[in-house]
């Protein structure tokens, strides 16, 4: 079985990150890219591995197999890991990043309105807490927003990941006891809102993975 470390490896007598791992579990080739698994949440489980400190990262171990087969195309979903990101780093990030995690906040809500068909500008409680916590970024972040309206192509592309590469870097730069359980937790939540929206309801997962809209 290849061991857990940082980067891309060649084959799995060299390692493994996360995801080629998760290549190797699935029976897929051998990549960090494989297809059993959404981009974002994989681009999100990369980012993880490389940023978790070699002493805690076997710790990610048991999370590989939860990964494998959640694939969708559905919008909701790079949502809802942009949104999982970025609430999670807002409150703990250092400040000059907080602009920017808020207003991925925002996008990620104004997105999932939209293809929820609700009104414009309503936040889920667990959104409204992390901005509650930094009111000055969420101030900003409010009226920066009323000026940009993203497309759906463009929050893909380049807004869902944008938060999350920020919140993972927001993350290991903050100055908490330990970013690498944040990261952990992070990535679990993640994976657990993914099974939830791909998969169904599952027993005491989706109401703690998806609160309900307000």
């Amino acid at each position: 079985m290849p061991v857990l470390s940082k980067g891309r490896h060649r084959t799995p007598k060299r390692g493994a990150c996360f995801m080629e791992l998760a290549s190797y579990l699935a029976g897929e080739r051998w990549s960090d890219h494989p297809a059993c698994t959404h981009p974002l949440l994989a681009a999100l489980a990369r980012l993880v591995n490389d940023n978790t400190s070699d002493v805690d990262r076997s710790k990610l171990i048991w999370l590989v197999p939860s990964i494998i087969g959640l694939t969708s195309d559905d919008l909701r979903v790079d949502a809802h890991i942009a949104l999982r990101c970025a609430r999670t780093a807002l409150p703990v990030a250092a400040a000059e990043r907080q602009l920017a995690l808020a207003v991925s906040v925002l996008a990620a809500e104004e997105m999932l309105a939209r293809l929820d068909g609700a009104p414009s500008g309503r936040l889920s409680e667990a959104s409204m807490d992390a901005m509650a916590q930094v009111p000055r970024a969420a101030d900003q972040a409010r009226r920066f927003s009323r000026a940009a309206r993203i497309t759906e192509k463009g929050f893909r592309r380049y807004a869902a990941p944008n938060a999350v590469q920020l919140s993972v870097v927001g993350i290991v730069q903050a100055c908490i006891p330990d970013p690498d359980a944040l990261l952990r937790t992070l990535l679990s939540e993640a994976i657990d809102d993914c099974v939830a929206l791909i998969r169904g309801p599952q027993p005491e997962t989706l109401d703690a993975a998806l609160p309900a809209r307000v």
